[in-house]
């Protein structure tokens, strides 16, 4: 069974998933690719659910509240969901069902910006966090071992980090600094678009020091970085939201190589109006060189040829956003409770409403 929000609290995060025992196992092992979203149900409450390629959940985990992005231990097999911001929690879960949840307090002076981060070995998260009081961006450190026990932080060198990604060396981290300052005490309200100041920085997680910080020209100072994921090639591919005006129609896809220039992505006219200055999501596919990039405000969700940057296609959904790599395509969740494969098919869960990410596990 699931617990209601307060037997959560109360229980620090000693849940149940919906489907223990045979049928959650059973699913498991007959699927040939795992995903995890987060949802809030039309009817009430929040969770993670984990589901195979057909877009139906084999199991559920409860959360206290709305949920963000998830990442994925391949040493212990184990996910972690992130609040959506500003979210004082995190929650440790196995997809298999082996163990019980774990859930992860913020600092009272801090909060999680919804993303993190595994080290190679398993043995640290790092998770995007505020120093609201200081209006300072900082990577939490956590020791897995330790039974996900906070011992340090280091700054990101800016405002409002979001997403972060641990490049292919394996030791530097990849921090997209959106320049919005936020406190809880205002709720999501947005005090300094006047003087925001995004940027990308790459930081050596062994000494939390940054290496490189790349910030847009002034004339972008609006142009939040947000979110983001690895081509084959190392290349990381990042997506912004504006926070000018709706009539100005900025870049909004971009690349990033450590030792030069941010590059963004001249797109069509018409697929710049169709995101209307907002990605939600950014996925790659590896296999088929394909960046895809959502805008559940635009109702539309872009692929890109990673190779040249031009666009090989655009689509019109309703509140599309999350994106993951799968077979030749994508798999996409909506707003609306869609699940959509790459082969067309559509799996229809209408008291879902899927948040912004997909991971695929593995």
């Amino acid at each position: 069974m699931l617990l209601g929000r307060r037997d959560f609290l109360k229980g620090a995060g000693a849940l149940y998933l919906a489907s223990l025992g045979t049928h959650a196992r059973a699913g498991v092992e007959d699927a040939d690719a795992l995903f995890a979203a987060a949802f809030q149900r039309k009817s009430g409450g929040h969770g993670v659910a984990i589901m195979g390629e057909n877009g139906l959940p084999i199991h559920l985990v409860d959360l206290p509240d709305r949920g963000h992005d998830i990442v994925f231990d391949r040493v212990s097999r184990r996910s972690v969901v992130f609040a959506r911001q500003p979210g004082a929690f995190a929650l440790v879960f196995s997809h298999e069902a082996k163990t019980e949840p774990l859930l992860i307090a913020s600092r009272p002076d801090r909060h999680f910006f919804g993303h993190g981060a595994f080290s190679p070995d398993g043995r640290i998260l790092w998770a995007t966090e505020n120093d609201f009081d200081a209006a300072q961006g900082m990577i939490g450190v956590y020791d897995v071992q330790a039974g996900f026990k906070r011992v340090g932080e280091f700054p990101t060198g800016g405002i409002g980090p979001h997403e972060c990604l641990l490049m292919p060396d394996g030791m530097t981290l990849a921090v997209a600094n959106g320049g919005i300052e936020t406190h809880p005490d205002y709720g999501r309200e947005e005090l300094n678009l006047s003087t925001m100041q995004p940027s990308l920085v790459f930081i050596d997680t062994a000494r939390g020091q940054i290496l490189e910080k790349h910030i847009l020209k002034p004339d972008l100072h609006q142009l939040s970085i947000r979110h983001m994921d690895l081509d084959a090639d190392g290349t990381l591919w990042f997506g912004c939201q504006h926070r000018g005006p709706l009539s100005e129609r900025p870049a909004l896809v971009g690349r990033a190589v450590r030792g030069k220039d941010l590059d963004l992505i001249d797109l069509p006219e018409d697929a710049l109006l169709n995101l209307r200055n907002y990605v939600g999501s950014v996925a790659v596919n590896r296999k088929t060189g394909t960046v895809a990039v959502s805008s559940p405000q635009g109702n539309s969700w872009l692929e890109i040829d990673a190779a040249t940057g031009r666009l090989k296609a655009q689509r019109t959904v309703t509140e599309v956003c999350g994106l993951a790599p799968d077979r030749d395509g994508f798999l996409a969740t909506t707003g609306m409770g869609a699940v959509l494969k790459p082969d067309g098919g559509e799996a229809d869960l209408p008291d879902y409403a899927w948040d912004n990410h997909i991971l695929r596990i593995g």
